[in-house]
């Protein structure tokens, strides 16, 4: 049998399965979806899978690292 048969012709899940949700910017740290966006993934259509995945990039820094914290009182 051939791999081609299953193959669809459809935007694939950007999940990298890092599955957090940001408390604060409520968007996943791994794939940067909104857990509306998540949940609804297998039903949306083609353009709005790829609307959201044109999106994304944008969503990156949104979640800029953290500064602070015990390392950075170390570093004082």
């Amino acid at each position: 049998m051939k791999d081609d048969v299953w193959k669809r012709d459809e935007v694939q899940s950007p999940c990298v399965k890092l599955c957090t949700i940001h408390p604060a910017e409520r968007i996943c740290v791994g794939c940067f979806r909104t857990i509306e966006e998540i949940s609804a993934w297998s039903r949306l259509t083609h353009e709005a899978r790829s609307a959201i995945m044109a999106d994304l990039p944008t969503r990156a820094h949104r979640l800029a690292k953290r500064r602070g914290g015990r390392m950075g009182r170390l570093q004082d």
